[in-house]
């Protein structure tokens, strides 16, 4: 039986950019990036968590960081131009992204927004985020993933 695609993964295949697919067991709990690493067999330092905000001007902005790592809400204002910013309520998610939590990838979201990747991505040879669903990762060039939704990269993290 040929394994679903979700719509992270047909835009990456539209854009030709190559991935290659992890799934993991989902439970009725939320496990956290750090969970989902070790369910996928991968150095917690290559997976990625997708996190999304809003700004003072109330724009969505998304922001893509190690799954260890914690957001710098003021790093991450700065890095956009933003005087503020939050991270939206876990009720929200679907309603602005198109995705739950746990799965929600910073590829195809209902709407392009401002993405940006933690620029300890570029560090790596690939990373590994949400496929666009629980249960799915997606691994893929930092660069590459980052071209197919025009993201940037800036440093987001605390230290």
């Amino acid at each position: 039986m040929a394994q679903p695609k979700t719509n992270a993964m047909r835009i990456l295949e539209k854009e030709k950019i190559p991935y290659e697919m992890f799934t993991y067991p989902v439970t009725e709990e939320h496990q956290d990036g750090v969970t989902v690493a070790k369910l996928c067999g991968q150095d917690v330092d290559t997976v990625f968590k997708t996190l999304v905000c809003k700004g003072s001007s109330k724009n969505h902005f998304v922001f893509v960081i190690p799954v260890a790592a914690e957001l710098d809400l003021k790093k991450a204002a700065k890095a956009v131009g933003e005087k503020s910013m939050e991270m939206i309520h876990v009720n929200d998610i679907n309603k602005v992204t198109g995705y739950i939590r746990g799965g929600c990838s910073p590829i195809g979201m209902k709407k392009l927004f401002p993405t940006f990747f933690h620029e300890s991505a570029l560090e790596q040879n690939f990373i590994i985020v949400s496929g666009g669903k629980r249960g799915f990762q997606i691994k893929c060039e930092p660069k590459l993933l980052a071209s197919a939704c025009k993201g940037q990269f800036a440093d987001l993290i605390f230290h």
